[in-house]
């Protein structure tokens, strides 16, 4: 597939709208309580009994400082012997739920994230991994994707050492922006020196790939100003870079309260920074996976997209389309067979599931048949740009424009303004509408049609 985009600002102004970044269809609105541990504990045992691999995602929540743009769950906190309580509930719900998975899978695919997983102390650090190994078929070869989310200002040469002997080989490193007024409105002061001192310790280490974050629509945020971000972040050539728009909900993230509305760039603004983006990190070895993914030409994601590979989950995209994820810790999801799961989101929820002995899954979602459909039509779409329709009507017994049969006229429509062309074999988006493939998926989002009005979800642009 090619891997062109075009920047076509009268289109994305034109399809100006909110919308899911669909990490999951259905997203997490429809996610009910109904669906309990009995349920968890059923699509599980499926899961064990039907796949050999799976993926693991463990969610260490604290910080030491708030950042203002912030929207993950996460627990602020000075004191660093907060880890201790939280990791001992850790472990008995790493215990419980392995217990479910008899068979013991290979973990092909690890993820720490938070909060700032660093936060924890290396000897910590070392105690969790042991844990996970314990109960879980880890890896020992370095062969699997094991990453973590890293905060520059949290790591030392030593902390990187401990986590390359335990077995990490990604890292994902939040930059956002270097340039300290942008920092100092974002309550997030982080030196050139510092990221680079962790840039080149990780290289020393060496870990596979390095990924950096950054965060586009911040206060006092400019064309000219994010220019010289990009340029300092291609001097630290990571192998992939995440360029999130920043979306400002204050009435949902209390954070984000202290940030200046005054201070934010306008619509137009942001849409410049997009652009210069794009061209830049294009020109540079860079292509556009898509939803504010980038990677170099030869990196796994990028093949993975061209060979028809990619995935994408509650982590971004990814190229393990074959594992179930399992998810533990506070708020954490877990996707199993065609179910989701979601632990309890507080501390105070969590410590009082573990210590009763039960799983802290609080809610999910099973999926039904059309579900599982549109799930597949969804997903080929963001990740790959184009649906090969006679797949779909041999996978799922369906004639294709026949169920779709409302969704076609909006598509057309959408084919009309060069966002795509569509026939009877497949849908192709154009590299003008690239940059739209969230608005391109709502099509196909039986849920958002039916409650239009109550979904809260950042711009698709």
């Amino acid at each position: 597939m090619s891997h062109e985009v075009t920047f076509d600002p009268e289109l994305i102004q034109r399809y100006d709208a909110n919308g899911p970044r669909y990490t999951s269809y259905p997203t997490a609105v429809q996610f009910n309580e109904s669906f309990d541990q009995s349920a968890h504990e059923k699509y599980a045992k499926k899961v064990d009994q039907a796949s050999s691999r799976i993926s693991l995602y463990v969610h260490l929540p604290f910080c030491n400082t708030v950042c203002y743009f912030c929207g993950c769950n996460k627990i602020v906190t000075k004191r660093r012997e907060r880890a201790a309580p939280y990791l001992d509930r850790l472990y008995k719900e790493i215990e419980m739920q392995s217990a479910l998975l008899p068979s013991r899978p290979l973990v092909e695919q690890l993820h720490w994230g938070g909060g700032t997983p660093t936060f924890q102390s290396d000897a910590q650090l070392r105690e969790l991994m042991g844990k996970l190994r314990k109960n879980f078929n880890m890896i020992d070869d370095d062969s699997g994707e094991y990453s973590i989310e890293l905060d520059p200002r949290e790591v030392t040469d030593e902390t990187l050492k401990t986590l390359r002997e335990i077995g990490f080989n990604r890292l994902s490193l939040g930059v956002q922006d270097v340039n300290p007024k942008v920092q100092a409105a974002v309550n997030r002061l982080q030196s050139d020196e510092i990221t680079a001192r962790a840039i080149d310790g990780a290289r020393r280490e060496n870990f596979r790939s390095i990924s950096i974050d950054l965060i586009y629509g911040l206060p006092h945020q400019t064309p000219k100003s994010f220019e010289m971000t990009l340029d300092r972040v291609i001097e630290f050539s990571p192998d992939r870079l995440s360029m999130y728009n920043y979306a400002h909900m204050p009435e949902l993230f209390k954070p984000q309260r202290r940030i200046n509305v005054e201070d934010l760039p306008s619509a137009q603004e942001k849409l410049e920074i997009m652009k210069l983006s794009i061209e830049k990190l294009t020109s540079s070895g860079y292509v556009y996976i898509g939803m504010d993914h980038f990677a170099k030409y030869d990196d796994e994601l990028a093949v993975a997209q061209r060979e028809g590979g990619l995935y994408r989950n509650f982590q971004g995209y990814s190229t393990h389309s074959h594992c179930d994820m399992m998810a533990l810790g506070i708020s954490a999801i877990s996707m199993l067979g065609d179910s989701f799961s979601q632990n309890v989101k507080t501390e105070d929820e969590y410590f009082e599931k573990i210590d009763a002995g039960q799983l802290p899954v609080y809610r999910g979602y099973a999926l039904s048949d059309d579900d599982q459909l549109r799930r597949a039509v969804i997903t080929g779409l963001i990740c790959h740009f184009q649906l090969c329709l006679a797949e779909i009507e041999q996978e799922y017994g369906i004639d294709f424009w026949e169920y779709f049969s409302d969704e076609r006229p909006v598509l057309e429509g959408m084919a009309t303004d060069g966002l795509l062309t569509l026939d009877e074999k497949e849908i192709l988006v154009s590299p003008r509408g690239k940059l739209l493939i969230r608005n391109i998926c709502m099509v196909f989002d039986v849920y958002l049609k039916q409650h239009v009005s109550k979904q809260r979800f950042s711009k698709t642009i």
